[in-house]
C-alpha cells in the first residue's frame, strides 16, 4: 500500500469507529427520553428505573464516544491539510457550528440531566433529556451537511484557488445532506432498538430478578426499532436518487455506463481513473440491505411474539438469538458508510478535488506511524467502551449509580 491508501485507512478505520459511537449515542438517547416521558406523565417508579438503567450505558457510550471525536478532529489537519485549505472555508463552517452544538449545548444540558437527579423538577428533568436528545440530532444533522457537501459541492465559489461560502441554505438544503441525514437518524433507531432489546433479552435467558423490568425494556426497544427499519429504507430509496453518477454506474456494473462516466470526466477534468472500486461499493450495497432485511425479519418476528407474556419469558432461543443481533445493525451502518464514501471516490470533494490533492504532504513512514498511533488509541478507546458497557449491562437495574438518592448524613455537632 502507497501512501495514499494508508491514509486513507486510517481514516476509514478512525471514521468508522466513532460513527458507530454516535449511531447508538442517537439511538439511546432518543430511548432514554421516551422512557423518562412516560415515568414523568405516570409516576411510574419501573420506568424512572429503566430511565436510569439505560442512562447509564447511555452516558458511558457518550463519553467515549466525544473522546473519539476530539482524537478524529486531528486527522483534517494532519493528513488532509490539502482539502481544508480549499474547502475548509465551506463544509468546516458546517462542523464549527456542529462542535458549537455539541460541546456547549448539548454537553451543558447532559450535565444538568446528570446531577439534576433529584434536585430539579421532574418536569424541568425532562426537559433537559429532550433538550439533549434534540441536539443531537443537530449536531448529526451539521455533521451531514458537512459530508453532503463533499458528495455534492453546492453553494460556493472558487475566490482565488480557494472555495468560499456563498450560499448556506444551499448547502443546508443539499438533497445529499437531507435525505442522508433521515437514513441515518432510522439506521440510530434500529442500533438503539436493538440494543436495548439485546441486553434485555441476554437478562430474560439468565432469569435475573427483575424479569418485569427486562420485558418492558425488550418491548420498547422493539416498538422502536421495528418501524425504524420501514422509514430508514424509505429514505435509503430516496438516496439512489442524489448519487454520483459515478456510484451508480459502479453500483450497476453497467459496463458501457461505466465507460460514458471515464469518458466525461476526462473530459472535463483530464487523463486518470475516475472510477469507483466496483468491488467495494457493491459488496458494501448488498451487505447493507441483505441485513436490513434480516433485522427487518427479526424485529417483526418480534413484535408477531411479543404479545404472549410465557414466550416473552420462556423462549430462550428467541432471548439469545437477540442478544446475538446486537452488533448487527453496527454493521449495517458501517456498510451503509463504506458505501457512501468509497462510491464517491476518487474525489474528496466531488468533481472538484480528489483524493490525492487532498491529502497532506507526508512520507511514508511518517503515515506508517500516524495510523499506528491512532489505530493503537481507537483499539484502546473501543475495549474500554465495549467493556464498561457490557459490565454495567450485566450488573443489571440493581447496580446503577445514576439518579441515586443521596444519603443523608448526619451533621456533626459544632465544636468550641
Amino acid at each position: 500500500m502507497d501512501t495514499l491508501d494508508l491514509a486513507r485507512l486510517q481514516f476509514a478505520l478512525t471514521a468508522g469507529a466513532h460513527f458507530l459511537f454516535v449511531a447508538l449515542t442517537l439511538g439511546l438517547a432518543t430511548l432514554v427520553a421516551l422512557l423518562q416521558t412516560r415515568a414523568t406523565f405516570s409516576n411510574s417508579a419501573l420506568h424512572l428505573r429503566m430511565t436510569r438503567f439505560w442512562g447509564q450505558l447511555y452516558i458511558i457510550n457518550y463519553a467515549m464516544g466525544i473522546v473519539t471525536g476530539l482524537v478524529m478532529e486531528f486527522q483534517l489537519g494532519l493528513s488532509w491539510s490539502g482539502l481544508t485549505d480549499y474547502a475548509g472555508n465551506v463544509f468546516g463552517s458546517a462542523l464549527a457550528i456542529e462542535t458549537m452544538v455539541a460541546f456547549f449545548v448539548e454537553s451543558t444540558f447532559l450535565g444538568l440531566w446528570i446531577f439534576g437527579w433529584n434536585k430539579l423538577n421532574r418536569w424541568a428533568h425532562l426537559a433537559l433529556i429532550w433538550v439533549v436528545t434534540l441536539t443531537a440530532y443537530a449536531s448529526a444533522f451539521w455533521i451531514m451537511v458537512s459530508n453532503g457537501f463533499l458528495q455534492n459541492p453546492v453553494g460556493h465559489v472558487l475566490d482565488g484557488g480557494r472555495m468560499r461560502l456563498t450560499d448556506l441554505g444551499a448547502m443546508v438544503t443539499n438533497p445529499a445532506a437531507q435525505v442522508a441525514f433521515w437514513h441515518i437518524m432510522g439506521g440510530a433507531m434500529i442500533v438503539g432498538g436493538f440494543f436495548m432489546a439485546g441486553v434485555s433479552a441476554y437478562h430474560l435467558r439468565k432469569r435475573t430478578s427483575e424479569q418485569d423490568f427486562f420485558r418492558k425494556s425488550l418491548r420498547t426497544g422493539m416498538l422502536v426499532a421495528l418501524p425504524a427499519t420501514f422509514f430508514t429504507v424509505t429514505f435509503g430509496g430516496f438516496g439512489f436518487e442524489t448519487l454520483q453518477p459515478n456510484k451508480i454506474a459502479a453500483w450497476a456494473g453497467d459496463t458501457g455506463l461505466l465507460a460514458d462516466v471515464q469518458a466525461e470526466m476526462t473530459a472535463l477534468h483530464g487523463p486518470g481513473d475516475y472510477l469507483p472500486s466496483l468491488g467495494w461499493v457493491q459488496t458494501s450495497g448488498i451487505t447493507m440491505m441483505t441485513l436490513w432485511a434480516v433485522l427487518s425479519f427479526v424485529a417483526a418476528l418480534s413484535w408477531l411474539l411479543m404479545p404472549f407474556r410465557r414466550v416473552v419469558y420462556g423462549f430462550r432461543l428467541w432471548h439469545r438469538l437477540l442478544t446475538w443481533m446486537i452488533p448487527v445493525p453496527f454493521t449495517a451502518m458501517i456498510a451503509g458508510w463504506l458505501f457512501r464514501e468509497m462510491g464517491r471516490q476518487p474525489w474528496a470533494v466531488y468533481g472538484l478535488l480528489t483524493t490525492a490533492e487532498a491529502m497532506s504532504p507526508m512520507t511514508l513512514s511518517q503515515t506508517i506511524f500516524s495510523l499506528t498511533g491512532f489505530v493503537a488509541v481507537f483499539a484502546v478507546l473501543i475495549s474500554v467502551n465495549y467493556w464498561l458497557l457490557a459490565r454495567h449491562a450485566r450488573r443489571g437495574p440493581g447496580a446503577v449509580a445514576l439518579g441515586d438518592q443521596p444519603i443523608d448524613l448526619p451533621v456533626p455537632a459544632p465544636t468550641f
